[in-house]
Formats: structure tokens, C-alpha cells, sequence
């Protein structure tokens, strides 16, 4: 097993009230308790990006094959690593397996695209006048009930990110 731990790169979609730049989250968090209103209130997808290396003598085991697992992702996740789509995964336990030759020794390049649903951007469009806000709903159920804020989802990638294998 090796964790893929420290910071990854965040790319939020602008178009959707995210940060214009990538962020650097220092370890996976949930959005919904980050501080910036761009990213607690996000819903859309967003694609966090890392580089990693890899012990030879792990490439060169075949006892079984390797798989990533996510840990815990909120709502969905595509999965591309080294430039190759490995698919989409969008229920626990949150693992792809990672075909045979595909990672290096040096500069593996993983991408994984998280997409999660609207009830954040729901939540905060309710707080926000008409001509901000980035949703419209006929009515929205998310607004909150007798006088109590509504409670944000938890979103992102929340991990461990690992490798899982021989």
C-alpha cells in the first residue's frame, strides 16, 4: 500500500463561482468546511491533479493486480492516469484497478475529475440577490426550515488516495 498523500492540485470551474487559479489543498478536505465562499459553496466539478513516483520493485510484481482507491469521494469521480481514462466510479468501495503497464517508475501523472451535486450552490444562491445568483430552481428546498441554516453537504475528495496491491 502507498499513500498518495501531501498537496494536490485543485482546479475549479470559474464559470460556477470557483477560483479562477488552481488551488493547493495541502491534504484532501471536504469543501464545504474550507473558507473560501468559492470553494465551500462549489458544486460542479472539479479535477485535482498529482505527480508521483513509484518503487520499481512494485511495477515488476504480478501476484495481483494494483488498484487505486479513492477512499471517500462526494459524489463521483473519472479517473485518468498517465493520460489513459480508466473510467468513472461513483459508489463505495471507491477503487478502479490500474491495467498492467500502465505506471512508471518516475512522473505518473493522476487526474481525477469530482463532480458533486448542486445543494451547495443551491444553499448559497438562497443567500445571495437574484442578479448573483448562478442557479435558478422554481423553488428551493435547501433554503433552510423554521429560522435554522441549511447544512452543507460534505463534497470533494476527501481520500486517502492509495495504492493498493503488491
Amino acid at each position: 500500500m502507498k499513500e498518495l498523500a501531501g498537496p494536490w492540485a485543485v482546479q475549479f470551474d470559474p464559470k460556477w463561482g470557483g477560483p479562477e487559479k488552481p488551488v493547493a489543498f495541502e491534504k484532501l478536505e471536504d469543501w464545504s468546511k474550507r473558507s473560501e465562499p468559492g470553494i465551500k459553496y462549489y458544486s460542479g466539478t472539479a479535477v485535482y491533479r498529482k505527480v508521483f513516483d513509484l518503487d520499481v520493485s512494485r511495477l515488476t510484481s504480478h501476484a495481483s493486480p494494483l488498484l487505486l482507491s479513492l477512499g471517500t469521494v462526494h459524489d463521483l469521480a473519472r479517473i485518468r492516469l498517465n493520460g489513459r481514462d480508466l473510467g468513472v466510479i461513483w459508489c463505495a468501495p471507491w477503487q478502479i484497478k490500474i491495467p498492467d503497464g500502465l505506471l512508471k517508475a518516475e512522473g505518473n501523472q493522476l487526474e481525477i475529475e469530482v463532480v458533486n451535486t448542486w445543494v451547495n450552490r443551491l444553499i448559497r444562491d438562497g443567500t445571495l440577490p437574484v442578479s448573483e445568483q448562478l442557479t435558478w430552481v422554481t423553488a428551493n428546498p435547501y433554503a433552510g426550515t423554521k429560522g435554522l441554516p441549511p447544512q452543507l453537504r460534505e463534497a470533494g475528495l476527501l481520500g486517502p488516495v492509495q495504492l493498493l496491491g503488491p
